[in-house]
This record gives C-alpha cells, sequence and structure tokens, in this order.
C-alpha cells in the first residue's frame, strides 16, 4: 500500500501599509506564490489602498494607525493560514529565496520561525555596508507559536514559542526611495520610539541627546564602514543620526506637555 504524501502547507503573506505606492506593486509581485496576500492599510492617501483594493489576488483592509505593533499583531489575526510570511511594503522575495521558504515550510524539520538576512538597495544599488552588513528580522514563522510582544511599539519584537532557523536567501529591503522619504520615515521611527520612552518612564536628558545622535553616525559611518558606501552611506547615516535627535526632541516635548497637564488639574 503506498504511503500517503503529507499534505502541502499553505502559508499567508501580510503587508501593512501607508502611502507605498512605488514600493508596494513589487512587494505584492514577489509573493504572488502565496495561497494568500492580506494587506492592512492605514488609510493611505497616496492610490496604495485603490491599487490594493484592485489587485484580484489581494485582500486589504483598512485600519487606523496605533503604532507598528498593535497593527502587526491585528494583521496577525485577520491570516488564514498558520504559515504566515510578514513583510515590510519594502520588502521584495527573490525567485530563490521563494523557493527556500516553499522547502522549509513543507518539511518535515521546520522550525517554528525564521530569520531572514536582508540587502538593502539604495534607490536602485546596493547598500553593503553603514551598519546594515548584519541586519536580521524575523520574517516568517508559525501563527499559532508567535507574537509581538506589546512592550515595543517600533521595531517591533516577535516573541517565538519553539525553535528558530536562519534562511540562507536574502530579502531584498528597498530603504531609500529618495531624500524626503528616507527622512519622513526617520523622524515618524523617532516620534514613536520617543512615545515608547514616555510610556516606560525614561526621562530626557541634553547630555543623552548631544552624544547618542553622535555615537549613531560614528558607529554606522566609522566603526560599521558606512564611508565605503560613498556618498549614499553618509546620507544613510546622518538620516539615522536625525531619528535618534528627533527621538529626544519629541520626549522632551512630551514631558513639557505632562507637565503642563500636571499644573492645570493641580487644585
Amino acid at each position: 500500500m503506498a504511503e500517503l504524501s503529507t499534505p502541502r502547507q499553505k502559508i499567508s503573506a501580510l503587508v501593512i501599509t501607508y502611502n507605498e505606492m512605488g514600493y508596494i506593486e513589487k512587494c505584492i509581485d514577489s509573493v504572488s506564490f502565496a495561497d494568500e496576500i492580506l494587506v492592512v492599510d492605514s488609510y493611505s492617501t497616496d492610490g496604495t489602498y485603490e491599487y490594493l483594493l484592485d489587485h484580484p489576488k489581494v485582500k486589504v483592509i483598512q485600519n487606523p494607525f496605533e503604532n507598528f505593533t498593535a497593527q502587526k499583531s491585528f494583521t496577525l489575526k485577520q491570516a488564514t493560514n498558520d504559515w504566515v510570511l510578514f513583510l515590510d511594503a519594502d520588502e521584495v522575495v527573490t525567485e530563490s529565496l521563494q523557493k527556500e521558504i516553499i522547502d522549509t515550510i513543507n518539511s518535515p524539520n521546520a522550525q517554528e520561525a525564521y530569520w531572514f538576512y536582508r540587502k538593502f538597495m539604495f534607490q536602485n544599488e546596493p547598500l553593503n555596508f553603514s551598519g546594515w552588513q548584519t541586519d536580521k528580522n524575523y520574517r516568517l514563522f508559525r501563527r499559532s507559536k508567535a507574537h509581538f510582544t506589546d512592550r515595543k511599539i517600533v521595531h517591533e519584537t516577535l516573541v517565538v514559542d519553539g525553535k528558530s532557523g536562519i534562511l540562507k536567501e536574502k530579502l531584498i529591503h528597498f530603504c531609500y526611495k529618495d531624500y524626503e522619504d528616507y527622512k519622513g520615515k526617520m523622524l515618524k521611527y523617532g516620534r514613536l520610539k520617543a512615545k515608547e520612552d514616555f510610556y516606560r518612564e525614561k526621562h530626557f536628558n541634553y547630555l543623552l541627546m548631544t552624544v547618542k545622535p553622535i555615537w549613531k553616525f560614528f558607529n554606522h559611518y566609522i566603526l560599521r564602514l558606512g564611508f565605503l558606501d560613498g556618498k549614499k552611506g553618509w546620507t544613510i547615516c546622518y538620516l539615522n543620526a536625525l531619528g535618534v535627535l528627533e527621538r529626544f526632541k519629541t520626549l522632551k516635548r512630551l514631558e513639557k506637555k505632562n507637565e503642563l497637564a500636571y499644573y492645570l488639574v493641580m487644585p
């Protein structure tokens, strides 16, 4: 009697978006192999939602953006399949990575979650250094075995119940479309980190506001070899440091606003 073959594992591709035209098209095309493509949009105003709504392979839901952790946790709950591939809208899965993903989830020795290394693209040119050369993130995991911790609201952290592995093929990350786009992202991340600090009762400090942005630039541009990326390395390292500065400036504003509210309600 012939042995029954193991059923093929189904996978859901998940993405969160807000004004991602110019990125999302490549991302969606690269996950066309998935059994389900689910996108949660934060009320985009640049045509992203309309593009996704008209896409025959995409299920799109709109949900207000609170923070990255809350939005990704919401998205995770909407998935149909246990295996999920959770991407950012500016990430692209190569054909070789597609094959590795399919082979991995269908392996009898599959782990509960997998880290991906990423190849960063500055417009259409590779960014080889500038602090990103060892960057890796969880992108593939079993929904039943993982969740996003609510302790962080930006650079969300996945908690995995079980073993993790690392895929060999790299995920392509189109991190830089143009100067204003990347600057906007870094400032947004900085403000969210400030809110996270404020809720965790971390206090503003003038010394740290001076030292930390300088250290960020020095670390990425000198120690992490950003200068080898030429002009684009300088640009990326400067804007990353600017995001750190924005974090402290926002934390200072939040503390002042909190102090003002306290004095207004005092009898």
